[in-house]
């Protein structure tokens, strides 16, 4: 049975972390609100309070000493159910704003926490950091690589906590896995390989412009869902410039909205760069690299529909470390086969990551849940819910995957940077992996890569994909 542990616990294990390069960060006249004690009430905004940022609202809702004081989205339809939810959560209503800024503005308010398309991270990210704010921003951290690298600046300049959704670092159970591997129970591991089966249904193709009414926008096929009609009254309460934020200047379209977003490169990195960075994160953790890879290769396509996506719904992606190593990656969107086997209660994964050692191998779930094999006939070893707790685990971690949220919000009372399961430059680490992959697929060849500049040697074409043009109003800045 899984152990949890207790908040008390807890707490005392993020004193004792025992991530390198601990630093107390002080208090500066650009962060007016770096420490702050245990029992100082913490003022949060939420951006972004559709699917995720729902999430968010929960999670932050059970935090001890947390008020969250905004909901902030660019679509004023979704205030009601975002104030009820929260309602019931929390009980009470927070105030709502459609335009980010307002919140930065309000000194009152000590963290924001994001969950908008991808291609708002950075640009938020910083323009919190300038405001003196932390930050939890969801995964994964950046659209493009350059944008990540200036996130680590603004942080680091201005004295805040930036921490990353990479939930698997605060789950317990995947930390129990990490220390199995480093205790070198698997011997020495040589390839990770991470899963992102996920069917997709086709999203169609839908003219630019907002929907008739009595139209209906079918979204899930499997579910028989459908999105709100996108009508002229409808679209009156967005802030469709707003939502455009950094991306080029576009028409309003239902396939670049709501959730489907994902699936456009403008604004999303597809299923590689959406549900993938999990899975990327526990593959470079268990391979053990602080580095990156010195090569990558990606493949793939967008087979059997027909429809408005750009992005790849199969792809294949492969990483080379300087001593040889390999991370790869597969991501499917059509039906398959799940991979590894099924012991003692552990499924064969279509979410997850296989670590293969020279002893032995494990697969880890979604979830933290893992198990291991021996010898040839692969005999199944030691699981997550045999392992005590008679041992710390490498970073903070607790019961789920919402534990991410109580351990942002003990570092922000503490001000320490280590005692974050995912500052900003690991977040980074783990989200270039797929916006590398992203990129050999779009130029359709290897890449080699200079780790240092975080750039592609004699590529020029692969390296203007680093970054973007960014609109005016939306810039991310050179100098954060």
């Amino acid at each position: 049975m899984k152990k949890e542990i207790s908040r008390r616990a807890f707490v005392k294990r993020g004193s004792m972390a025992l991530a390198a390069g601990s630093i107390l960060l002080s208090t500066s006249a650009k962060s007016y609100s770096n420490i702050l004690g245990s029992n100082d009430a913490i003022n949060i905004a939420i951006i972004g309070v559709r699917i995720r940022g729902t999430n968010h609202i929960t999670d932050f809702a059970k935090v001890k000493n947390v008020r969250i004081k905004y909901l902030v989205d660019i679509d004023e339809n979704l205030f009601e159910k975002g104030l009820t939810h929260t309602e019931k959560v929390a009980g009470y209503r927070p105030e709502t704003a459609t335009d980010m800024r307002t919140v930065f503005d309000d000194k009152d308010i000590d963290a924001v926490s994001i969950a908008t398309p991808n291609h708002w991270h950075a640009l938020s990210t910083i323009w919190a950091a300038q405001a003196g704010k932390h930050v939890f921003v969801e995964k994964p951290s950046s659209h493009n690589i350059w944008e990540g690298r200036k996130m680590i600046e603004a942080a680091r300049k201005y004295n805040v906590l930036v921490q990353v959704g990479f939930q698997n670092r605060s789950i317990l159970n995947t930390n129990k896995a990490i220390k199995f591997i480093r205790d070198g129970k698997l011997g020495d591991v040589y390839l990770t390989r991470g899963l992102c089966f996920k069917p997709r249904p086709s999203i169609g193709s839908y003219p630019d412009g907002p929907m008739k009414e009595g139209e209906k926008f079918r979204i899930n096929l499997e579910k028989k869902s459908y999105e709100p009609p996108y009508t002229k009254e409808y679209l009156s309460k967005v802030d469709y410039d707003m939502w455009l934020g950094p991306a080029p200047e576009s028409p309003f379209n239902r396939n670049r909205f709501h959730y489907n977003w994902h699936w456009n490169w403008a604004y999303g990195n597809g299923d590689t760069g959406n549900q993938g960075p999990h899975q990327f994160d526990v593959a470079r953790w268990a391979l053990g690299k602080d580095d990156l890879p010195i090569k990558v290769s990606s493949h793939g396509g967008y087979f059997v529909y027909k429809s408005a996506q750009e992005t790849p719904n199969t792809q294949t992606s492969v990483f080379e470390y300087e001593d040889g190593k390999i991370l790869e990656f597969s991501t499917r969107g059509l039906f398959t086969n799940p991979e590894g086997i099924q012991a003692s209660g552990v499924k064969p994964l279509k979410i997850g990551t296989l670590i293969f050692g020279s002893e032995g191998w494990m697969q880890i779930d979604g979830g933290g849940n893992w198990q291991t094999f021996f010898g040839r006939k692969s005999e199944a070893g030691p699981t997550s819910g045999e392992q005590d707790d008679s041992y710390d685990p490498l970073d903070l971690a607790g019961g789920g995957s919402s534990e991410i949220f109580n351990n942002f919000i003990n570092a922000v009372q503490s001000g320490k940077r280590s005692d974050l399961s995912c500052d900003i430059e690991t977040g980074h680490l783990s989200t270039i992996l797929p916006l590398m992959a992203d990129i050999s697929y779009k130029v359709g060849r290897d890449l080699k890569l200079d780790g240092k500049q975080e750039s592609f040697i004699d590529d020029a074409e692969a390296n203007k994909l680093l970054t973007r043009d960014y609109r005016e109003g939306y810039v991310v800045p050179e100098n954060v």
